[in-house]
């Protein structure tokens, strides 16, 4: 799903005039390149990408560029004018520091300083940098205060169209959608600079990649959400719209590939529950989140365990949002059976996209 709230202005001024109106979701084939690039007629998009590095203890990683299109009337002359922003979050999950060690940038874009290519994946702010070779790598680099990372993550499995061909259900209405695509099963190697030593390491990857201009369900709090690799190849993701007041599941979505197949089984909302087995109160924003989540996904139950509870983000300085993004072992029968990212959003509050 991704995944995050976007505060469309971001407190850079709007100058508002006309009313935007923005492009609408509806069902289409995806077609590449082209849709590996950026969609700027669109309210909200993101590149997310996720990761474990098999270091000694093993790390986690979080890189998500996110493109959002102002409120800012198109006529508008003004060079100036933030029709268009570029946010980035970068994270480290380092269980011998039991917090996250991460950065955030926004700009907008334009002046050499962030921009997001339409023709394929390319999309910069300052000097970070995401971008997808002709060979289908992801190419990222990310000189953050506190570290540096830089990785290629190679692709091992074709594309996973999530939805129907890549158009993606996120409430009742069938407005309530987005176009998104998810590549799991990434193979990474990775340079990580932290506190004067360089260490070269290889790992595992899930990226998506998703653009919408609907905003949620007037009744949504927010979401719960996984993409987990697994050890025998196959790819899960899986996620849960829960309801304001109540909590409760307003809409719910699954889809499961298996190894060697080229098409995933998709599980309807009444075929998907998460239910929390752990939580976790963070001392700083006073936010309860459920780190540890039983899933059912059809006849299959599984379960996440946090690499560490601590893994929560306040972006509120560039989104808008304080969500929790933890890296995550995935476990059926008590079994370890992948591993991957656990997503959640609207705990603090309900989440305004």
């Amino acid at each position: 799903m991704k995944r995050r709230a976007f505060l469309a202005a971001a407190a850079l001024p709007l100058m508002r005039a006309n009313a935007v109106e923005y492009a609408v979701v509806t069902p289409r084939p995806l077609l590449f390149p082209r849709d590996h690039g950026a969609h700027p007629d669109y309210r909200t998009e993101w590149w997310y990408l996720t990761g474990w590095l098999d270091a000694a203890p093993p790390l986690g990683f979080q890189v998500t560029f996110f493109r959002t299109r102002t409120e800012i009337d198109p006529a508008n002359p003004s060079r100036f004018a933030a029709r268009q922003l570029v946010i980035a979050h970068a994270a480290i999950a380092d269980p011998a520091r039991g917090s996250l060690l991460k950065d955030e940038r926004i700009a907008r874009a334009g002046f050499g300083v962030a921009e997001a290519s339409e023709a394929d994946t390319d999309v910069r702010l300052d000097r970070w940098r995401l971008a997808r070779r002709a060979d289908g790598s992801y190419q990222c680099t990310l000189p953050a205060r506190g570290f540096a990372l830089q990785f290629s993550a190679t692709p091992t499995q074709p594309l996973l169209l999530q939805g129907d061909g890549g158009f993606s259900r996120k409430g009742p209405q069938s407005a309530q959608a987005s176009y998104y695509y998810s590549q799991p099963q990434l193979q990474v190697q990775a340079t990580l600079q932290h506190e004067g030593t360089t260490k070269r390491i290889a790992g595992s990857a899930w990226l998506d990649h998703e653009w919408s201009s609907t905003l949620l369900d007037a009744d949504a709090a927010g979401w719960d959400w996984v993409g987990m690799n697994l050890d025998d190849g196959a790819a899960l993701t899986a996620f849960q719209i829960r309801r304001r007041v109540s909590g409760e599941k307003l809409y719910a979505y699954a889809s499961l590939r298996e190894p060697g197949s080229a098409t995933p089984r998709l599980f309807t909302a009444d075929e998907v529950d998460f239910t929390p087995i752990e939580r976790w109160s963070s001392p700083r924003t006073r936010g309860v989140w459920p780190v540890a989540q039983r899933i059912r996904v059809g006849r299959r139950t599984f379960e996440t365990e946090p690499l560490f509870a601590d893994q929560e983000l306040d972006s509120r300085a560039s989104t808008g949002a304080v969500y929790w993004e933890g890296a995550s072992r995935l476990a059926e029968g008590g079994r370890r059976v992948g591993r991957g990212y656990l997503e959640m959003t609207g705990y603090l509050e309900p989440i305004r996209l």
